[in-house]
């Protein structure tokens, strides 16, 4: 008898055990995320495709292989914020970035214990990359001496095209740029990181220029010793360059970082790991440094160009999956930092039948939607289906609880506060899986959602000129007025008061979803407040 039962026992249990044993041998999927920079929603063909005039095939291809979300946003308007937002799963107005970005040789925005999607990847066994533009800081070696002289604007050449470079600056150059850079994304959760800091930014931050300062792991490639005269510098659509010898020039930047991530990919896909690449792009963020082979083949202008070439560095990345035999096994991430800059040409260009913001009102740094409705794209073979579309409220703060789903552990309370996973709806499903959002303006005014509501404590959008100034405070339902033209704040004041109420309940509980409460890093700036002056204002990456 005893033998009878363990055996029934024994044949009970195969079913589970093989289960088990399917599920142990079902490799993690590798993680890409390719995180385009000042790309708008109404830049990407399938998601305007009735005044939408610039081609991108790979990145429409890649919505048609996985699910294409609509209510998709950044933290922000503008660059850092939108970056630590989707790296730690915390809004960034729980730091003390309340308005604005990382300003040149500012100290790292992420707490050097503070969870990544680099950190949680690693504990479960992840190589991991940065390749790409950062922008959230770097403990650069710099003496205050040497910083107040590379604030100092200097003199310009007789023809007043480029700045005269000094002994002096040469020598803080040589002495800067040849010690290793503490702070950056080697110490934040990546093994491995290449690209640039800031690429539209030199070290100068009153000269208007470029700076190619390529950075890998912690430390510069070069030094530079002069600067590159530019042929035209207006509203930063070409701009000069410091020159480091036997560095490429700017142009080179998209290319090389190409070249670099799928140089990255076919190594990763021989090692017996699974591997998240990080490929924050500096495109089509100006300067729009367009390569030949891109030039005019938008026929609108060059910022049109610069999406042209953007998608197909993403195209020639997606490529590399595919030739390396991996791209079965990876979760691939595409999405926006913020909307399209309004100094682009974006006036020009819609009259010319493109409208980067697609049917939404404002475009980077605002709190409207055209600042922080991106483009958000998820491809997963086998996992989620190919061609699907999802228009349930996500956010970017929701990829670090969402890898950690897939990789099957939960998050500690004091990581991804804000962070919800996305697996039911990447599974086929279609009820919410958060209720509210908040993405803010550059200068830190909060657009905050409930359901369809939208409230921004604020008369007008990081205080856009034109708007309606007669009400203090801006309240929409986006189920019937998504192009945000109708204010029903004076109509709803009950709505209002929700809505400010829920607002102050998610800055003092210091997170958004279940678990502990938190603490901000500092004091949370309250709104309707008059936004502060911010270097957002000068085409902010």
């Amino acid at each position: 008898m005893k033998h009878t039962l363990t055996l029934l026992t024994a044949l009970l249990l195969a079913p589970l055990a093989a289960l088990q044993a399917a599920d142990a041998a079902t490799p993690k999927p590798n993680i890409l995320v390719i995180y385009a920079d000042d790309l708008g929603y109404g830049d990407v063909q399938c998601y305007n495709p009735e005044r939408g005039r610039i081609p991108t095939p790979h990145i429409d291809r890649l919505a048609a292989q996985g699910m294409r979300f609509t209510d998709g946003h950044s933290s922000s308007g503008v660059c850092s914020p939108s970056r630590y937002t989707l790296l730690t799963g915390r809004y960034h107005w729980r730091t003390r970035l309340q308005g604005g970005i990382v300003g040149v040789f500012d100290s790292p925005l992420i707490a050097p214990e503070r969870m990544t999607i680099g950190t949680l990847a690693k504990q479960h066994g992840y190589r991991t990359a940065a390749i790409g533009k950062w922008h959230l800081g770097l403990d650069w070696p710099i003496t205050p001496d040497q910083h107040k002289l590379l604030q100092k604007a200097p003199q310009k050449d007789k023809d007043d095209k480029a700045p005269i470079i000094t002994e002096m600056h040469q020598a803080a150059w040589r002495d800067i740029f040849s010690k290793p850079i503490a702070g950056g994304p080697t110490t934040r959760g990546f093994d491995q990181y290449f690209g640039t800091d800031v690429p539209n930014w030199p070290h100068y931050k009153t000269w208007e220029g470029s700076f190619l300062c390529f950075i890998e792991n912690d430390r510069t490639i070069g030094i530079p010793y002069e600067v590159l005269r530019a042929a035209k510098s207006k509203n930063d659509l070409a701009s000069p360059a410091y020159i480091f010898r036997g560095q490429p020039l700017i142009e080179c930047r998209l290319p090389t970082l190409g070249d670099r991530a799928c140089a990255y990919i076919k190594d990763a896909a021989l090692r017996p790991e699974p591997f998240l690449l990080y490929l924050p792009l500096p495109a089509p963020h100006t300067p729009l440094a367009v390569n030949q082979e891109w030039q005019g083949k938008s026929g609108l202008n060059p910022y049109a160009d610069f999406v042209m070439e953007t998608d197909a560095i993403v195209g020639r990345v997606l490529d590399a999956l595919e030739k390396s035999g991996v791209a079965d096994n990876t979760l691939v991430v595409f999405t926006s930092d913020n909307g399209c800059a309004h100094y682009i040409g974006k006036p020009d260009l819609e009259k010319m039948g493109h409208y980067p913001s697609g049917p939404l009102r404002g475009a980077k740094a605002d709190a409207w939607e055209g600042g922080h409705r991106v483009p958000f794209i998820v491809r997963w073979p086998g996992r989620v289906k190919a061609g699907s579309v999802c228009d349930q409220l996500v956010q970017q703060s929701d990829l670090i609880a969402t890898f950690a789903e897939v990789l099957g552990t939960k998050l500690p309370d004091n990581a991804g506060e804000d962070s919800v996973s996305l697996m039911p709806l990447l599974k086929g499903g279609d009820q919410p899986v958060r209720e509210n959002a908040v993405s803010a303006s550059a200068g830190g005014t909060p657009g905050i959602r409930s359901g369809s509501w939208k409230y921004i404590p604020a008369p007008g959008s990081h205080g856009s000129k034109g708007c309606d100034q007669s009400h203090p405070v801006q309240l929409y339902n986006l189920a019937d007025d998504l192009g945000e033209t109708r204010n029903l704040a004076a109509a709803m004041p009950e709505k209002v008061t929700e809505m400010t109420a829920l607002l102050e309940k998610l800055i003092t509980e210091g997170r958004s979803t279940p678990g502990a409460a938190q603490k901000n890093d500092v004091e949370v700036r309250r709104y309707p407040a008059t936004p502060v002056k911010t270097a957002a204002k000068k085409k902010a990456p």
